[in-house]
């Protein structure tokens, strides 16, 4: 006799739920590079999110959400690029601060992984590996802000290391629509480029 039971979850897809969080998603965030303190697509684009997370919890997919965070000092922060350097500058991404907090409305559900991470990409100096071996989704949906930066640089990795990869155009953000743009036209070659009510209707006629 085995102790074994069945996952209620949809294993076959799997969402990266990216820096949903405080510093760079709230108006009074430090960092504006995933939207701008002055974007009036702001709340459009986290009220997407919201509802990306409802469809998908309504389907059974499981949400595995990535924060951003580093020592209270930044010694643990190489200062290699603009990005980098300037969280050092302005203090942001603090283990412990509001500003690591996730975003009011997209904070995980209690059964929810979450994986810490402290640079771009998502798999990078975190447990990410770990849960997709526990979980061992075929397809990887990846959401969040910024677009540019922690998605793209996400995208490529579950690319290249063989995942199915999505992109979901409308819940994510970056600095402005231009770079926003430029970076899911970038990714079209190695992940399909959906919308929140496209993925939610495809998981839907399953």
């Amino acid at each position: 006799m085995t102790n074994e039971t069945t996952s209620p979850y949809n294993n076959d897809l799997v969402l990266l739920a990216l820096h949903y969080q405080n510093e760079n998603c709230h108006i009074d965030g430090k960092i504006k590079v995933g939207i701008k303190q002055d974007a009036d697509w702001r709340y459009d684009t986290l009220d997407t999110a919201k509802r990306l997370f409802a469809g998908l919890r309504a389907e059974k997919v499981e949400i595995v959400h990535v924060r951003l965070a580093v020592r209270p000092d930044h010694r643990d922060v190489i200062p290699n690029n603009f990005i980098f350097r300037q969280w050092i500058e302005v203090g942001a991404w603090a283990e412990g601060s509001w500003g690591v907090e996730f975003y009011e409305g997209l904070e995980p559900l209690e059964h929810e992984y979450v994986v810490t991470h402290t640079r771009n990409n998502a798999f990078y100096n975190s447990q990410l590996d770990d849960i997709m071996g526990l979980l061992k989704p075929r397809r990887l949906a990846i959401a969040g802000v910024s677009t540019a930066y922690t998605v793209e640089c996400t995208a490529r990795h579950a690319s290249d290391v063989g995942y199915e990869t999505i992109v979901v155009s409308d819940a994510c953000s970056t600095a402005t629509k231009e770079m926003h743009n430029n970076a899911l036209s970038a990714m079209e070659l190695i992940a399909s480029v959906k919308t929140t009510d496209d993925l939610i209707a495809e998981l839907k006629r399953r």
